[in-house]
């Protein structure tokens, strides 16, 4: 999708169920999910996505899954580890960048580059911050190569990086 002669591209957070119709009537181009962890939200939860996405095509917008390396925000949240979802040694990101491009044409939101309160961080963990997590045993960059390998693997199939944009 690209917007012939506007200035930006305006993506709301779909949180909740009924959040879309919201989006879409505020004249969003379209919804991505941001959080990390399946559950948290219905926007956060694999098994909607396919509704979701749906939905903003049948209205002309874009639907962009985010997904995450795992989330544990009770270093600033004490109350909601409930939501905690433990990085399984980088499986719990890849079958996240799994769903979400599964359940994308073409844009995938990354929940987070260094977002590290949330504990969805892929940056370089070259030393362990105090009371943070590092990516032991695996290089500080593990996660870092884990996106670059799927994104080379997106990028390579035609249907994903195709010659044409719609316009809005």
């Amino acid at each position: 999708f690209v917007r012939d002669s506007c200035p930006g591209l305006f993506i709301g957070l779909w949180l909740n169920r009924d959040d879309g119709k919201e989006i879409v009537s505020s004249g969003f181009d379209g919804a991505y999910t941001y959080f990390a962890s399946i559950g948290f939200s219905f926007g956060s939860t694999p098994a909607n996505w396919s509704r979701m996405k749906t939905f903003m095509e049948q209205h002309n917008k874009l639907f962009i899954p985010s997904a995450g390396p795992g989330y544990n925000d009770t270093k600033i949240r004490p109350w909601n580890n409930h939501n905690t979802k433990p990085r399984m040694d980088g499986e719990y990101y890849k079958t996240m960048l799994h769903a979400a491009s599964s359940a994308s044409n073409k844009y995938v939101s990354i929940t987070s580059y260094n977002e590290w309160g949330e504990g969805t961080q892929i940056e370089s963990a070259k030393d362990k911050l105090a009371g943070f997590m590092d990516y032991s045993p695996h290089q500080p960059n593990y996660y870092l190569e884990i996106t670059k390998t799927w994104v080379d693997s997106i990028a390579a199939m035609p249907e994903t990086c195709g010659e044409t944009e719609q316009t809005l």
